[in-house]
């Protein structure tokens, strides 16, 4: 018996024994087991990608003229990458051979312009939203507008209509424009606020002029731009993107009053203008005139040839415009005058020119080491195809004053040419200049 119970305690022992190493061991294969993918875990976390940056906050950041200095302002930031929408995805995967896509440079910019329909119109051309839903192919640093956002300019609209156009405005463009970050610089249109006066120098359309400085001054609709002065706003203001000074007048009618060029003069020659990298300016009526039905006094700014001659004076390097519903990339002198062409109803014909009209959109690349600075794509919003200059005319003659395509000289054309215009204008309105303007930036 006593052998037996040692045997059976030393079988017990053993039992235990084994239970204990059994219990061991598969307690140290899990503990390695989780370290391994602990560590594993970890060294994803290592190499996998940053997560996104968070968007920026909406709104209108207040920028000094000192920020607003070549080397001062803050460095330049491509916008966060917007996705294409399945519906604009599917757009671009339809233009037969690709769709033509410029090299980006330092700064993109992307222009419209006279996004309008028929008088109190809230519907806009299915060329506004297609080109609003093809921003993010271009990832542009700031959107640009000549104007006419709006449908006004009619006594007979009232203010529940005026603010139903805004709304529609917004709905359209720019809240997507919000959404996706992309800030909007716009000078207004005479169907938007126009500054035409009666006889008593009154505004013939105050309440219009009103609502849309209510629409712009709500802090909801911020344009998201970089203000330097916005005192005036949105009638007459100045911002700053990446290096480049803008400057937004209201031209929406032809004249802009005395009081109100001083403030220009004084914006052009302050520190913040003169240290920029580039000066572009934005107004809804051009200064000379390209399209049939726009030509005559009226449609133009008044003393184009003494308004450009300042604009000179401080090296405003281009002039965006809207208005006669035609596209022209010109010159005139030392100034780059791009008249941006419609997106809405009504594209008009080049004057002398046998071209169907175009809706378009420009894409304007700026390269500060180039000494044209500036590149333009522009697109038929119809069939998204490129508009080379070779197809447009070498010139045009306007009742007050001849333009030059820009990348014609006046020494580049034919003695016939030259006589066209002399005989339609005189000698004076034709000799526009001198060869084809090297800008001079700040850059350089």
């Amino acid at each position: 018996m006593p052998v037996v119970r040692a045997r059976e305690a030393m079988g017990v022992k053993h039992f235990f024994t084994r239970q204990v190493f059994t219990g061991r061991f598969f307690t140290g294969l899990c503990l390695g087991l989780v370290l391994s993918v602990g560590i594993a875990c970890s060294q994803r976390v290592l190499v996998s990608e940053p997560a996104a940056p968070s968007a920026p906050a909406e709104g209108a950041a207040i920028v000094s003229p000192t920020d607003a200095r070549e080397g001062a302002a803050s460095a330049p930031t491509a916008p966060g990458l917007v996705a294409l929408s399945a519906a604009a995805q599917a757009i671009v995967d339809s233009v037969p051979g690709g769709m033509a896509n410029p090299p980006r440079q330092d700064v993109r910019l992307v222009a419209i312009s006279d996004l309008n329909s028929a008088y109190g119109s809230t519907d806009y051309d299915p060329e506004v939203d297609k080109a609003i839903s093809l921003l993010p192919f271009w990832q542009p640093d700031v959107v640009v507008c000549g104007g006419d956002m709006v449908a006004g300019q009619s006594p007979a609209l009232t203010p529940a209509q005026i603010k139903a156009m805004w709304q529609a405005f917004d709905d359209h463009v720019a809240a997507p424009l919000r959404q996706q970050n992309f800030p909007f610089g716009f000078t207004v249109g005479n169907h938007d606020a126009s500054s035409a006066t009666g006889v008593h120098n009154q505004f013939l359309f105050q309440q219009e002029r009103d609502l849309a400085a209510a629409y712009w001054t709500d802090p909801a609709h911020s344009p998201g731009v970089k203000f330097i002065d916005r005192t005036d706003f949105p009638f007459y203001y100045t911002f700053e993107q990446q290096g480049i000074f803008f400057m937004a007048w209201d031209g929406s009618s032809s004249l802009i009053p005395a009081d109100k060029l001083t403030w220009v003069e004084q914006a052009l020659a302050s520190e913040a203008a003169q240290q920029a990298k580039a000066r572009i300016l934005l107004g809804h009526l051009p200064l000379y005139a390209v399209a049939v039905g726009r030509d005559e006094p009226g449609e133009v700014l008044a003393n184009a040839d003494q308004l450009r001659a300042m604009l000179e004076r401080y090296n405003v390097h281009t002039y965006i415009s809207g208005h006669h519903h035609a596209y022209y990339p010109g010159h005139r002198g030392n100034l780059q005058l791009l008249h941006t062409g419609i997106l809405g109803s009504g594209p008009r014909p080049l004057i002398d020119s046998r071209l169907p009209p175009w809706k378009v959109i420009t894409v304007i690349d700026l390269d500060f080491d180039n000494p044209d600075l500036t590149t333009y794509t522009t697109y038929d919003i119809q069939t998204l195809r490129t508009i080379a200059y070779d197809e447009l005319p070498r010139f045009i003659a306007g009742h007050n004053g001849m333009v030059l395509r820009r990348d014609v000289s006046y020494e580049n054309l034919a003695p016939d040419e030259k006589s066209l215009c002399e005989q339609r204008l005189g000698q004076a309105l034709c000799t526009s200049g001198l060869p084809f303007p090297r800008p001079r930036t700040y850059a350089a």
